[in-house]
């Protein structure tokens, strides 16, 4: 007799995670996220109502994978240092998962589920910026400059968009140094 593993919301989320990775967005099916956990379909509503809450707890996750790492490369740091570690650590993280990036939500803090992730997020991206001094809307719009820059040549060099010879590193770098030189600028 088969021993049945105790299924849970997380492991419907970590299997959907797998079969992302592995066939993409198109890929990510109720049918195959319960052929992936070896139960039936139906056996999922149990733990998400349909693909599209399914969907939602993917983002989610990835939010909160996103978040981690970029805590990570920051903590401890301040200034450039700081800001040229998170735009690191965001193209690093495209780079290791381009088709779960790729379902990323774009607009978390106007999702009920998916609101406070969003928001720690954002806290993140603040505080690599805290040591420029700005506040209110000036963080904002530093926040989305960044946003910007480090998800565009993120997409790009992941979906193979970039095919000139110069180095992607090297491009990237100038791209780190120009987003500085106008926080210096503004503060």
């Amino acid at each position: 007799m088969a021993v049945r593993i105790r299924l849970t919301t997380a492991k419907v989320v970590d299997a959907a995670l797998e079969l992302l990775d592995e066939h993409g967005a198109e890929g990510l099916t109720l049918a195959a996220v319960a052929a992936r956990t070896g139960v039936a379909t139906p056996s999922l509503y149990k733990h998400v109502a349909s693909l599209g809450e399914l969907r939602g707890h993917v983002g989610l996750r990835v939010l909160e994978q996103m978040t981690d790492r970029f805590t990570d490369a920051i903590l401890g740091l301040s200034g450039d240092e700081a800001v040229r570690a998170l735009m690191h650590a965001y193209r690093a993280y495209v780079a290791q998962y381009p088709k779960r990036y790729s379902v990323a939500p774009m607009d978390p803090l106007h999702d009920d589920l998916q609101r406070a992730a969003g928001a720690k997020l954002m806290e993140v991206l603040y505080a690599a910026l805290r040591g420029y001094g700005l506040e209110g809307s000036e963080a904002v719009h530093a926040t989305r400059r960044l946003r910007v820059l480090a998800h565009g040549f993120a997409s790009i060099e992941s979906s193979g968009g970039f095919g000139l010879p110069e180095g992607l590193d090297e491009t990237y770098d100038q791209l780190i140094r120009m987003y500085l030189d106008d926080l210096r600028g503004k503060s």
